[in-house]
Formats: structure tokens, C-alpha cells, sequence
């Protein structure tokens, strides 16, 4: 039994040898790859050497010096490409820091008046004129109104590009040179936060008696025209811009006000008139 077992397992592993073998023979060893290789780099040869047997020793020649030029342009080429790279570096570094000085604070503040697309092909009208070069340059012009109540205008608008802005934009530009360097939050007066109140009117018209024909008048000049805008236009009414209403204390103005701003959502505001007034002239 066991001479039985023993004849199998030699056969078992003639059989696994003789497959081993075959899948070497099958798998491309490294002096094959080499060979193949080797092969294919002489067959190009062969067709270069075919080529150049073909050729004089004149055609050989200038051909070389072909070489040799194209070379020697490349080089220089090369170099020349360095030598603009450099430069390009240097320049862009020099554009880096004085675009730095320039936006050192303090801004002076002021605000965009007018955008303007100027043709550079215009003539000037006068004779013997100067012409400005940057006002010949291709793009938007911009009018300012500096802080220090100078209105300027800008050839060249500055660091912002000036898709970004539109009239009555506040700005920050350079003391000296007047170009925008950034553009600076929307101003708010302080006063008007106060005079918010925080709680949302819930007043109605049923809340106040009596003034029935003051609320049909208020309804038509200040409801409407917010809650039905679209309709006004249509028709081409032209809504009054507000209502003032007068009478002594208690007869329901306040009340008026609060009952409007609950029916159109708006915000209401409650203030003073010694509020609008104030000691420096134009701040009032």
C-alpha cells in the first residue's frame, strides 16, 4: 500500500515539474527582452544607415552644419527666453512692492460719482493741448469725490477692477495719487440703528376709530404703492414718496404709522425732528 502511494506521488510531481517548465518556457526571460530589444535598435539602424549610404559626403556635411545651426538657435533661444524670465521676475517683484507703499494706510476715503467708457481715437479738440497717455489707454474712466471734497478724475481707476463698481460706491483710494485701492464696507449712520424699534408692529386699522377717510388716504399713498408696485407701473401712476401727517397729541398718528408698517412688513422708525438737526452744516 504504501509502494502504491509513494508511485503516485511521484507521478503527482513528474506532472507539476513538467508544468513548471512549460510556464518558464512560456514567460520572456531578461536576455530575451534584451534580444528583442537589441533587434528592434538594429532595424533602425539599418533603415539609418540605409539612409545615410544613400547620401554624399557633401549632403552628409550640410546636413551636420544644419544640425549645428539649429542647435546654435536653440541655444540662443534658450538664453534669450532665461534673460526675459529674469527680467520678468525682477519687474514683477519691483510692481509687488510699490503696490505695497502705495496701499500702506491710511486710505483717503471717497466715493464713486461716474464710470466712463472713453475713446482713446478721439482727438483733442483743442489745439496744442497736452494729451495725457494714460487717457488714450483702453478701458473705464472713473470720476471720484474725495472726503476732502475734491472731485477727481481717474484715467486709470486703479487695483479694482471696474466691473466691481457702480456710482455712490464708497472706496479707499491713495492720498497722493487718487487711484482705488479697495473697496470699503457701506457706511451707516449710527443714528439710524437707534431709532429702529425692535419690536415688529402687529397694529390694525381696527385699532383706531374714527379715521376712516385718513385710512383709505393712507392705504392708497403708502400701502398700495409697495404691496402692488407692479400694478402701478403697468398703469404709469406715479406713487407720492411718503405722507405727512399732523394733528395734536393723541389722535392716533403714531398709531397710523405703526398699523402701515405691520400691513406692508416694513421697518419702522421712531425719531424726533431735533434729531435731523445737527450743528455742522450738511451733516443735517
Amino acid at each position: 500500500m504504501s509502494t502504491l502511494e509513494e508511485l503516485d506521488d511521484l507521478d503527482r510531481r513528474d506532472k507539476e515539474d513538467k508544468k513548471r517548465d512549460d510556464d518558464n518556457k512560456k514567460k520572456p526571460t531578461g536576455g530575451d527582452l534584451d534580444a528583442d530589444m537589441k533587434d528592434a535598435e538594429e532595424d533602425d539602424d539599418d533603415i539609418l544607415d540605409e539612409e545615410i549610404l544613400g547620401l554624399s559626403t557633401q549632403d552628409i556635411q550640410t546636413r551636420k552644419r544644419l544640425l549645428e545651426n539649429d542647435s546654435r538657435i536653440m541655444k540662443s533661444e534658450l538664453s534669450r527666453l532665461s534673460h526675459e524670465k529674469a527680467a520678468m521676475g525682477e519687474k514683477i517683484k519691483e510692481n509687488l512692492d510699490k503696490i505695497a507703499n502705495n496701499r500702506q494706510l491710511p486710505y483717503l476715503v471717497g466715493n464713486v460719482v461716474e464710470l466712463l467708457d472713453l475713446d482713446p481715437t478721439a482727438e483733442s479738440s483743442e489745439e496744442g493741448a497736452n494729451i495725457d497717455l494714460d487717457a488714450t489707454r483702453v478701458g473705464k474712466s472713473a470720476v471720484i469725490k474725495t472726503s476732502t471734497r475734491q472731485t477727481i478724475f481717474l484715467p486709470l481707476i486703479g487695483l479694482v477692477d471696474s466691473d466691481k463698481l457702480k456710482p455712490g460706491d464708497l472706496i479707499g483710494v491713495n492720498k497722493d495719487s487718487y487711484l482705488i485701492l479697495d473697496t470699503l464696507p457701506a457706511e451707516y449712520d449710527s443714528r439710524v440703528k437707534a431709532m429702529e424699534v425692535d419690536e415688529k408692529p402687529t397694529e390694525q386699522y381696527t385699532d383706531v376709530g374714527g379715521l376712516d377717510k385718513q385710512i383709505e388716504e393712507l392705504v392708497e399713498a403708502i400701502v398700495w404703492p409697495m404691496k402692488e408696485a407692479e400694478r402701478f407701473k403697468k398703469i404709469g401712476i406715479k406713487a407720492p414718496k411718503g405722507a405727512l401727517m399732523y394733528g395734536p397729541p393723541g389722535t392716533g398718528k403714531t398709531l397710523l404709522a405703526r398699523a402701515c408698517a405691520a400691513q406692508t412688513d416694513a421697518t419702522f422708525l421712531k425719531l424726533a425732528g431735533p434729531q435731523l438737526v445737527q450743528m455742522f452744516i450738511g451733516d443735517g
